[in-house]
């Protein structure tokens, strides 16, 4: 096999995107040179730092952005600055140079015409443009500069959007397009669409569409920004930040922009006077009120009442939030409903408003992308990625438009007299009943299905599984997952961990043992695990059934310590969010394999509660393991940071700082696609397996004991003194310290893992009798709020 190595990638522009593209090659671990404009109005002396003050003030803010664009501040190391005109020579280098200039054609054209004269001729150039075309980009370039320039189109913020479109000029060369699709796919993590050079591409030219059509709906509709808000975001299988919320988050100028983008762009569009905003759009941009950044858009939180108002198109001054009963109530139900298709099809088929406008804004959305294939891509896989990795839908329009049922969905548009394409009529001339079919997709350019391309690594854990449950229980099933894998998938409502799943733990690790060369804990859902069940911790403490509680926390300690010690290998698959008993699986599965995204830490102590499945032992034994025989060790130090870590309920906001946090090993495997992490981490699995596991040995240390415990409680004290923690924060923290420490006799001998896994489930079950404790679980399960007391 071979490829193109990309070690070096220039990013021209350090706006938003600019800089958010730099960040993400960093985090793939590949160098990046970050240039900009010089500052206007320098004396001809100024010194290099201020000529790189731009690109360099740029990366800093990029360092501190919230949230995260790095995976880790650390990853800023691998990102010099300079500017365009000083330091272009030395992105003669680059594999790959991406420009995210300012959107006029003229500066770009200028910009090109410089770098031509320093690149390398085997150097790939990409524009991030939105707007532009590439044959007017690249007028008055060279041969080989065409074949060598294609774009890249982003989504911000660069590191969280998966989507990303590549779109070819007619000159660029196959090789090329090629190369980047693999780079942005398997170093990225990107999910890639290929659009034609069209205004806005796919994913904008449907998605700003989708969002103009839904304010026409309104206004027809006489609906409020709250109802539409109630309508389309979960109950239409789109983001909670449904259509107002998320224009807030983008930026109001950024949506206005990009929809005149449209309307200038698109004269022949036979929809083109819906991209012309309302008035109050302008009037918006025009008064700053553009969303999240300005403090205020559609929605605006009210410092003094801490209420949320919303504006009035009429004044453009703020009222406060009206919304209409009857849609927020059904809109309510509809979001209870799990599955995505159900919902949408119910949600068209509703009474009154809901179904009504909802039916109208899901048509008009539907008719146009099929009017668009042929016109912005062939390919309806390539609008359904495009809007579900871009704009996070649930599903993308011809997967709804499947889910409402196809000779359904189109007979009812047929009636409203909504336009459909004639390769609509064909496919329903044909006996088509959906566009998705048996891995198969109908092709409406082919007017015929036709075999869906897949990536053999993107799979999930069902989609894993061969035969029937070789283990099953309530809570958690064990599936073969093939090639001599056991998968064990947790089943509980937001996997929290219940008393079936410890038991599935120790059978499948069993299984596993006996059956199998390795393990894979892969869950479906949108977390890993949230911790434990709380409602059971909650019934047996009220009930005082601390012989109960103590033998559940005993069971979950061995389960976990059993994963640590198998014959086999274990690998967990963490994605999302994988707090408290979460993480404790992982750290007991000893080998991790975690999505990019996954946000881990032990949070017990917001429940009042401290790690209960050998956390606190996994935890400090992993931090302790990289220490070499002979050393002198000070265990203080790091039983001190293992304590703030737990103490102070630290998450981690990528698995890149679950390494750094010593919640996962530097050694653990990192997917950037979520979609090939089951894939990867059964690899990692038969990997182990095939190198010749063998399972660790115990270990023990002399740990800091008694004035230990002391100097961490000095520690507590001064944050209680200071307003930082209360009484309540303290008790547990010193109870923390405690088994850290080895208890009071750690120090004078070597700690057994026995010992450490006592301390835990005694101060675990003696939390579970504090009435303040028994407050936090209560109000954590009423609110899904800690509480502070």
């Amino acid at each position: 096999m071979s490829r193109t190595v990309f070690r070096k990638v220039g990013v021209i522009g350090s706006g938003v995107m600019g800089a958010g593209i730099a960040a993400h090659c960093a985090n793939a671990g590949v160098r990046v040179t970050l240039l900009d404009i010089v500052p206007r109005d320098l004396p001809a002396d100024a010194k290099k730092a201020a000529r790189n003050k731009i690109a360099a003030d740029a990366l800093a803010n990029t360092v501190k952005a919230k949230p995260a664009l790095f995976f880790h501040p650390n990853n800023a190391r691998l990102v010099s600055v300079g500017n365009i005109d000083d330091d272009l020579a030395s992105l003669a280098d680059c594999d790959l140079i991406v420009e995210a200039i300012v959107e006029r054609l003229d500066i770009k054209r200028s910009l090109f015409e410089k770098l031509e004269k320093v690149v390398s001729p085997t150097t790939i150039i990409a524009s991030n443009t939105s707007g532009l075309r590439i044959k007017d980009m690249v007028e008055g370039r060279s041969e080989t500069f065409r074949k060598n320039f294609l774009v890249m189109h982003f989504f911000n913020p660069v590191r969280y959007m998966k989507l990303l479109e590549l779109v070819v000029g007619a000159d660029t060369d196959p090789k090329a397009l090629e190369a980047i699709a693999t780079f942005g796919r398997d170093q990225l993590g990107k999910g890639i669409v290929l659009g034609k050079d069209t205004p806005n591409f796919v994913g904008n030219r449907i998605g700003i569409y989708g969002m103009m059509a839904t304010i026409d709906e309104m206004q027809k509709a006489g609906l409020s920004f709250e109802d539409i808000d109630n309508l389309t975001g979960t109950p239409m299988g789109h983001p909670k930040s449904a259509t107002f919320r998320t224009a807030d988050l983008v930026g109001l100028d950024t949506f206005a922009h990009v929809a005149k983008n449209c309307f200038d762009a698109l004269p022949n569009d036979e929809e083109r006077a819906v991209f012309q905003a309302p008035a109050w759009v302008a009037g918006m941009v025009e008064k700053k009120i553009l969303g999240n950044k300005t403090k205020g858009g559609f929605y605006k939180r009210d410092k003094a009442s801490g209420e949320t108002l919303t504006i009035d198109t009429e004044t453009l001054t703020y009222r406060p939030k009206k919304a209409d009963e009857a849609i927020a109530k059904a809109t309510k139900g509809l979001s209870k409903i799990e599955d995505p298709a159900a919902r949408v099809k119910k949600l068209v088929n509703s009474d009154g408003k809901v179904g009504e406008v909802g039916w109208k804004i899901i048509a008009r959305t539907l008719a146009y992308s099929a009017r668009r294939i042929g016109e912005i891509t062939d390919d309806v896989v390539a609008i359904d990625d495009a809007m579900k990795w871009g704009y996070n839908w649930e599903l993308g329009p011809f997967e709804t438009w499947d889910a409402i049922g196809f000779a359904e969905a189109t007979a009812r548009m047929e009636k409203d007299g909504i336009a459909l394409p004639a390769s609509i009529q064909k496919m329903k001339a044909a006996g088509a009943t959906s566009f998705y079919k048996d891995g198969k997709v109908w092709d409406l350019v082919k007017g015929e299905y036709v075999a869906r391309k897949t990536d053999a690594r993107e799979y999930s854990a069902v989609q894993a599984r061969r035969g029937a449950a070789v283990l099953s229980n309530g809570s958690a099933d064990a599936f073969d997952f093939g090639d001599g894998i056991l998968g064990l998938t947790f089943k509980s409502k937001a996997n929290s961990i219940d008393q079936d799943i410890i038991e599935m733990i120790h059978m499948a690790t069993e299984r596993a043992e006996k059956d199998f060369r390795g393990m894979v804990i892969a869950n479906e859902g949108e977390h890993f695990c949230v911790g434990a069940n709380l409602f059971g911790v909650v019934v047996a403490a009220n009930q005082q059934q601390w012989g109960d509680l103590r033998a559940m926390v005993k069971r979950l300690q061995a389960g976990v310590q059993k994963m640590k010690y198998a014959k086999v290998p274990v690998v967990a698959a963490p994605y999302g969010m994988a707090l408290g008993g979460g993480l404790e699986i992982c750290l007991g599965a000893g080998h991790v394999q975690a999505a990019a995204e996954t946000y881990c830490g032990l949070v017990e102590v917001a429940v009042g509660l401290l790690p209960g499945g050998a956390g606190n032992l996994n935890l400090l034994w992993r931090a302790l393991e990289s220490v070499p025989q002979g050393q002198q060790l000070d265990t203080y130090a790091v039983v001190t940071q293992v304590f703030k870590n737990i103490a102070m309920a630290n998450v981690a906001t990528s698995a890149v700082e679950a390494q750094h946090f010593g919640y996962f090993r530097r050694s653990d495997g990192i997917s950037f696609d979520k979609a090939r992490l089951v894939h990867e981490a059964k690899q990692k699995a038969i990997g182990l397996y095939e190198s010749g596991y063998h399972a660790p040995i115990p270990r023990a240390y002399v740990l800091p004991g008694e004035s230990g415990i002391a100097t961490l409680s000095m520690m507590v004290d001064t944050l209680v003194a200071g307003g930082h923690a209360s009484e309540h924060d303290a008790l547990i923290a010193r109870k923390i310290a405690s088994v850290l420490c080895g208890g009071v006799s750690g120090h004078t001998h070597e700690v057994t893992e026995e010992e450490i896994l006592e301390l835990e489930a005694e101060a675990f079950v003696s939390l579970c009798g504090e009435p303040k404790s028994l407050e936090r679980m209560q109000h954590m399960l009423t609110t899904n709020k800690p509480l502070r007391n």
